[in-house]
C-alpha cells in the first residue's frame, strides 16, 4: 500500500477533526453531517464526469485508485541485475539457453522482451513492438489522470454551487427565522466538502497516478534499452553500464550487491 498518499489524508481529517473539537467540542461535527451538501457535490462531480466521459472510463476508476495505493514500484536494480545476468548466459551458452529463465521472470513486459530475442526478433521489430505498447500505455494513463484532475475542478465548482444554492433556499425563507441557521449550513458545507475533496483527494491522485505512470513508463524505457542491448551482443560489463545510467546514484550500489 501506498502509505504516503493515505497518510495525507488521514493526518489531514485528523488535524480537522482535532480543530474542530477543540473550537465546539462534539456538538461542532453536527453541522458537517449534511447530506444535502454532500450529494449536491459528490454526485454533481460524478454526474458532470459522465458527461465528460464515457461510462467505461469513468467505472474503470476504482481499478485505477486501486493502482494509486495499493500498486508497489518496480525494483529498478533488481531489473538491470537481471539483464547482466541474462547477458552473461546468453554470452557463454546462446539465447536460446535463456527460456529456462524467462519463466521465472515476473514482470509480464520484460518477458515478452526477452522472449522476442529468444524467437530471433531483429533490433527494429523489438523496438517498434515494445515502443508501440508503451504508447498506449501512456494515454491509458493520460485519461486517468485527466479523469481526476477534471473531477478536482468540478467538485470545488459543485461547492460553490451548493453554496449559491443554499443562499437561495435561506433568501426564499427568510421570514422562519428558525431555517436561517439549516440553510446556511447546507451552504457552508457544501463549499466546505466541494474545496476540501477537490484539493485534497482528486487533484492530489491525479498527481499520484502521474507519478506512478513516470516510474512505470522509465521502467520499461530501461526495459528496451537491455533487450536491445542484449540482442546486439553486448558484454554484461557494458550492459551493467548503460542501464546503471537511468538509476538514481542511490540505487547504483544495489546492483553491485545483487550482480557480484
Amino acid at each position: 500500500m501506498d502509505i504516503a498518499t493515505v497518510l495525507g489524508i488521514l493526518v489531514f481529517l485528523g488535524l480537522a477533526v482535532i480543530t474542530i473539537f477543540l473550537s465546539e467540542g462534539w456538538v461542532g461535527f453536527k453541522p458537517f453531517f449534511n447530506m444535502e451538501a454532500f450529494l449536491m457535490v459528490m454526485g454533481g462531480t460524478f454526474c458532470a464526469t459522465l458527461v465528460n466521459y464515457p461510462l467505461s472510463q469513468v467505472v474503470g476508476l476504482g481499478r485505477i485508485v486501486r493502482k494509486v495505493l495499493f500498486s508497489a514500484p518496480e525494483d529498478t536494480p533488481d531489473i538491470v541485475a537481471t539483464f547482466v545476468s541474462l547477458s552473461q548466459k546468453a554470452k557463454k551458452e546462446g539465447f536460446l539457453a535463456l527460456q529456462a529463465d524467462v519463466k521465472s521472470i515476473q514482470n509480464d513486459f520484460l518477458r515478452r522482451a526477452i522472449q522476442l530475442v529468444i524467437d530471433g526478433a531483429d533490433q527494429e521489430f523489438i523496438r517498434n513492438m515494445l515502443e508501440t505498447e508503451i504508447g498506449f500505455i501512456r494515454e491509458r494513463h493520460k485519461v486517468g489522470q485527466e479523469i481526476f484532475n477534471a473531477m478536482g475542478t468540478y467538485a470545488p465548482a459543485f461547492g460553490i454551487i451548493g453554496t449559491v444554492l443554499g443562499m437561495i433556499l435561506m433568501l426564499s425563507t427568510i421570514e422562519d427565522v428558525t431555517q436561517v441557521p439549516r440553510r446556511m449550513a447546507v451552504a457552508l458545507a457544501s463549499a466546505y466538502f466541494g474545496l476540501g475533496s477537490g484539493y485534497l483527494i482528486f487533484l492530489p491522485m491525479g498527481g499520484k497516478l502521474r507519478r506512478r505512470s513516470e516510474e512505470e513508463l522509465l521502467v520499461k524505457e530501461i526495459i528496451i534499452r537491455g533487450v536491445l542491448l542484449l540482442q546486439s551482443g553486448a558484454t554484461p560489463s557494458v550492459v551493467e553500464a548503460n542501464l546503471k545510467a537511468y538509476l538514481e546514484p542511490a540505487k547504483r550500489g544495489a546492483i553491485k550487491t545483487q550482480t557480484a
